[in-house]
């Protein structure tokens, strides 16, 4: 009987069929991860060591854009960020691949843009052999970003690219990057065996309101304030508080400038939008606001406040706060929760003070006035070769409700940024404090996929349109049209004039000059629109031929070389 056991029980495995364990490979654990952050693309350029992210985000539903240059990849990661409020993400392969997007990952530090950037890796059954494109990629990424690791095995890649995103947003927002082996990415191992975090379900809340004493402090502070005056810097629309800060500046009667991507935050014509007499309201001001900026270069790290005035600073990172220059109060916490908590302390006030505020708005408003008045003969200027000013203004009238802004270069853009003001929250993008010169096109693909309803108008200097310019034909590819203008002085206008200052005319053009290249012809030869523009009365036109033609465009201006922005001539790096 216990053979006959023995035999029945082997009969019955030997008939039974046995349950193969689910397997999932490394990178479509990647997509799986990616899909619960929220992510919808990737920005990439291919190589041998990343292709299975690709199968993955294929199964996901995850939308791979292919560009020509992996700085590319990075700073689209970068806009795609700024414009949805979503971390952005970038692939790139191994040792070089991962290199080139170092610029990108970079700006998004300085920048404090979400986003992950996953690099390609030798095996790790090749550590320190010498494989194909190896490199420390972690050691160089630590720096300038807020995680950086390596993954070390198939069953935590998920896990890993979740904790990445987390640490994007602690604190200030940033970057992270994480390199997967590629046998690592490669290999599968059964389901069960791996943790995949679902959406919602490993991240915490960060928007914090602040010290609620700090908070009825600063409320006492504004209301008691006879002038006042308030900086809405870029935190203001990372954190979506637009709304707040409006609130705000119109309840108690503000006057509030604008930099980075706060601008857009009033729309022009609002009577507490104020853009050209900020020196004048910083020197003259009895409480000054500062919300969601360092005091960096932008803003001669502090000193350009009046000793007299009572400072106060409001910022994501505790870091950031008091860095520089001493203040009178700081608060931590989500710029847009703290504005919010300020207004509503303020309310209950029998008197806020807004009445006794209408002649501090009303001084303000003379001197910017008088620096309108001052300059408005530029703005006008029929001269030819093409004064910035007049471009720079065609450039603002033309620009609509929709219009995403994009500034990518050095004197081009300083003109632009005294100038150009964008309708509405989040439609203006720059570098931010790294100063990068590249971003335009990376932007344009970011934010046209990312938006398409709206329309994105970019202006470049020659020099900077010459760094990522290739990648144009990326936009051609994928039909995201644009109207892009290129404000040509064949110069690294800024830089010559540093030069000039510091070393006399007879050596201004030494390694800053350019070949007059016609940006309009390279436009139409990768099967985008392009026009050239030599004389003022033609800009506007021009741009309206580009926006009906419904392709990427560039309209090649011509622009007077010897003219200089003003910030552009008041740069102390050469004084």
């Amino acid at each position: 009987m216990a053979q006959t056991a023995t035999g029945d029980a082997v009969a019955g495995t030997n008939n039974a069929e046995v349950a193969t364990p689910e397997v999932i490979s490394g990178g479509h654990l990647v997509a799986k991860a990616l899909k619960a952050e929220g992510v919808d693309t990737i920005f990439t350029l291919c190589g041998g060591h990343i292709i299975d992210i690709y199968d993955g985000c294929v199964d996901e539903g995850i939308k791979v854009i292919d560009v020509r240059h992996e700085q590319v990849a990075a700073h689209a990661a970068d806009g795609y960020a700024r414009i949805t409020g979503t971390a952005g993400c970038a692939v790139v392969t191994a040792g070089p691949g991962t290199t080139d997007a170092v610029t990108g990952v970079a700006n998004a530090f300085r920048a404090e843009s979400p986003m992950l950037l996953i690099g390609g890796q030798g095996s790790l059954s090749q550590h320190k052999m010498g494989s194909l494109q190896d490199l420390p990629h972690v050691d160089m990424m630590n720096p300038i970003t807020k995680f950086a690791a390596t993954v070390p095995g198939t069953a935590r890649i998920a896990d890993m690219v979740s904790m990445a995103f987390r640490e994007c947003y602690v604190g200030a927002p940033g970057p992270s990057f994480l390199e997967i082996p590629r046998d690592v990415l490669d290999a599968k191992v059964p389901l069960e065996s791996a943790r995949i975090p679902q959406a919602g379900g490993y991240k915490a809340s960060t928007r914090s309101a602040g010290d609620p004493a700090a908070i009825e402090k600063l409320a006492d502070l504004l209301v008691h304030a006879q002038k006042p005056a308030i900086l809405l810097g870029s935190q203001v629309w990372t954190t979506r508080g637009t709304d707040a800060a409006i609130d705000l500046v119109r309840t108690l009667n503000v006057p509030a400038y604008m930099n980075g991507a706060g601008r857009g935050t009033l729309p022009p014509g609002d009577p507490h939008h104020f853009q050209l007499s900020r020196r004048y309201a910083f020197n003259n001001a009895d409480l000054i606001v500062i919300v969601g900026t360092p005091f960096d270069f932008r803003m001669g790290y502090g000193r350009r406040l009046s000793k007299d005035a009572t400072v106060v600073q409001i910022d994501l990172d505790y870091r950031t706060v008091g860095k520089n220059r001493d203040i009178d109060l700081g608060i931590v916490g989500d710029v847009g929760v703290v504005l919010a908590s300020v207004a509503q302390a303020a309310s209950g006030r029998e008197d806020n003070g807004a009445t006794g505020r209408k002649q501090w708005l009303e001084e303000l408003a003379g001197v910017e006035d008088q620096a309108k008045q001052k300059r408005l003969p530029q703005l006008l200027s029929d001269a030819s070769p093409i004064h910035p000013y007049r471009l720079v203004s065609e450039i603002n009238n033309f620009l609509t409700e929709d219009s995403i802004y994009i500034g990518d270069g050095g004197d081009i853009v300083t003109f632009s940024g005294q100038v150009v003001q964008p309708k509405s929250p989040g439609h203006w993008m720059d570098p931010g404090p790294l100063g990068t010169l590249g971003v335009g096109i990376p932007f344009v693909l970011a934010a046209k996929h990312a938006r398409p309803d709206k329309e994105v108008v970019a202006l470049f200097g020659d020099g900077a349109f010459s760094l990522t310019g290739w990648d144009f034909e990326t936009l051609v590819r994928y039909n995201l049209p644009f109207v892009g203008i290129v404000g040509n002085n064949s110069s690294m206008n800024q830089i010559r004039y540093g030069q000039a200052q510091k070393y006399g005319l007879a050596r201004e053009r030494i390694g800053n000059t350019l070949g007059d290249v016609h940006y309009d012809k390279f436009a139409q030869m990768l099967g985008g629109y392009g026009e050239e523009v030599r004389d003022p009365k033609d800009i506007a036109p021009a741009l309206q031929r580009a926006r009906e033609s419904g392709k990427p465009s560039l309209i090649n201006v011509w622009v007077d070389p010897d003219a200089y922005a003003p910030g552009t001539m008041n740069q102390t790096m050469y004084k």
